[in-house]
């Protein structure tokens, strides 16, 4: 046996079932709690989970035979990546398994924002027929500005290339990377040129927070805006101010600063962002599709079995 991985949370059969085909004997506990999993995960050479709870440094502590923490999804921002590497523990990842979910995720509200479709869809369901009120935009010969070009980054900017825009991609911690897809430039570039801006990069304490007033404010085109990545990387109050001024046209938020209910609800901005027809929003979603879901457990299983 190579060892005993807890799978702490609800991944697609195939990874447990590769699991035990390497060797490796599994718990497949979905239902399983943070206080039951600090209880016993010292048992354990492997954890694999998703959101459920933050792996923080006691859950790391106490896992005194931990060797990997396998995390199904993009993201590695709910592990203490820093307590991990003090213990030598390899984090593995997946955003090559629902690289394509969030692109299409994030074409599909940049078309539903410059084409009105909720508000002409609310109108239609309330009996008006209004055409001019719904007159949209066309995407072609426009430019696009990608922040960040990882997996997420350059699988939206494949699904761009039929739309006959320009595609612009600034990677602060990447160079060389244009390619069939998108251009490399400079940020200042990026707010230059911009119509639309699309994020695709991780939270990080640099990051964090990271589009607020002064950001936008060097935009100098008025913009569509998509934030599929994370919640807060944007000062929500900052978007809505730039609805309100002109500087943003539409927002599409996939993610948010506070997320899930009644935490949500009760933030001061909430109410403004939840009422304002130039926001469209879903409940991070973006990378969950039915496809997504099976995928990312696969490529978690390869990545275990190269370990």
């Amino acid at each position: 046996m190579k060892g005993k991985i807890l799978i702490a949370d609800a991944l697609h059969p195939v990874f447990a079932s590769r699991s035990r085909s390497m060797g490796y004997e599994v718990d497949d506990l979905p239902g399983i709690t943070r206080q039951e999993v600090l209880e016993c995960i010292a048992g354990y050479d492997g954890i694999a989970i998703r959101t459920k709870f933050k792996m923080d440094a006691e859950l790391i502590g106490a896992g005194t035979k931990l060797r990997f923490i396998a995390r199904a999804g993009a993201g590695l921002d709910n592990i203490d990546e820093q307590a991990a590497r003090a213990r030598n523990i390899t984090l593995l990842n997946a955003p090559e398994g629902n690289m394509d979910a969030v692109g299409e995720h994030a074409m599909g509200m940049l078309l539903s924002l410059m084409n009105n479709l909720r508000q002409a869809d609310a109108g239609v369901r309330q009996g008006v027929w209004d055409r001019e009120g719904n007159r949209g935009y066309e995407l072609k010969g426009r430019t696009v500005g990608i922040i960040g070009y990882g997996f997420m980054g350059q699988s939206f900017a494949r699904k761009l290339s039929g739309f006959g825009v320009r595609v612009l991609a600034y990677d602060k911690y990447k160079t060389g990377f244009s390619d069939n897809f998108a251009q490399e430039v400079s940020m200042e570039e990026i707010v230059r040129q911009t119509d639309v801006l699309s994020l695709h990069i991780p939270l990080t304490p640099e990051t964090r927070q990271m589009v607020d007033d002064e950001y936008l404010f060097h935009f100098r085109k008025p913009l569509f805006f998509i934030n599929t990545a994370r919640g807060e990387i944007v000062n929500t109050q900052s978007v809505l101010k730039a609805i309100e001024t002109g500087k943003i046209l539409g927002a599409g938020l996939d993610v948010l600063e506070t997320e899930k209910f009644p935490a949500l609800s009760a933030e001061p901005w909430y109410e403004a962002l939840r009422s304002n027809d130039r926001v469209l929003l879903s409940p991070h979603v973006g990378g969950w599709t039915f496809e997504s879901y099976y995928k990312i457990s696969e490529v978690l299983a390869e990545k275990l079995e190269r370990l």
